[in-house]
């Protein structure tokens, strides 16, 4: 083997290695550390050794990875909210069209440019990002989600969001919980200032 050959080795074996750190995405910086240019990156990618999964990100047969995967490696900072955490929770039973996901305000907008998978995202305050998030499994990866309680005052503060039947059924869903906390939902209520909602709505149910 050639040394222009066993520097090829040692490179693939690097960025290997970046990926498995990173759910199988690497950053255009993070190659740029690994001494390659644009031209190199390039090259990679006219090989199919590398693919371009979105604008400064590339990976390694991202093209066979399911929407979770991605959407988990891409946005592991995000929470899932409306939509997408009420699938998540099977209080919608039809997939929604896009990935709806709430993200720091100061997150930059060039992030949700991209074809495949759509996200819309919800720039909110880092306080407000937090309240009631947990982590789940997603895909391979993990990605936040809020609390049923937290995700319930949310349909209802941006219900105009909402198709009106899925807030109905999500309403019903959670009154059907058998696990549900309606302390929690008051005081999540109270931070989301939803409270006169909660009691006009479902309150009757509680």
């Amino acid at each position: 083997m050639g040394k222009r050959e066993e520097k090829k080795e040692l490179l693939m074996k690097q960025i290997i290695e970046l990926l498995e750190k990173n759910n199988g995405l690497v950053k255009t910086s993070q190659l740029y550390e690994l001494n390659m240019d644009f031209r190199k990156i390039q090259n990679l990618v006219a090989e199919g050794v590398l693919q371009r999964v979105k604008n400064g990100y590339y990976g390694m047969g991202f093209q066979n990875r399911d929407e979770e995967t991605i959407v988990s490696s891409l946005f592991e900072d995000g929470v899932l909210c409306l939509d997408s955490a009420l699938y998540y929770y099977h209080y919608l039973r039809e997939k929604p069209y896009c990935w709806h996901i709430a993200v720091d305000k100061n997150t930059s907008k060039s992030r949700f440019r991209m074809d495949y998978p759509l996200v819309q995202p919800y720039f909110t305050e880092p306080e407000v990002l937090c309240l009631g998030a947990k982590r789940v499994p997603l895909g391979s990866g993990t990605i936040g989600i809020y609390e049923k309680e937290r995700m319930i005052c949310d349909c209802l503060k941006f219900e105009e969001k909402l198709e009106r039947e899925v807030l109905k059924n999500a309403l019903q869903c959670y009154i059907r919980e058998p696990n549900k906390d309606i302390q929690k939902l008051m005081e999540y209520a109270r931070a989301r200032r939803v409270v006169q909602k909660i009691q006009n709505r479902i309150g009757v149910w509680l």
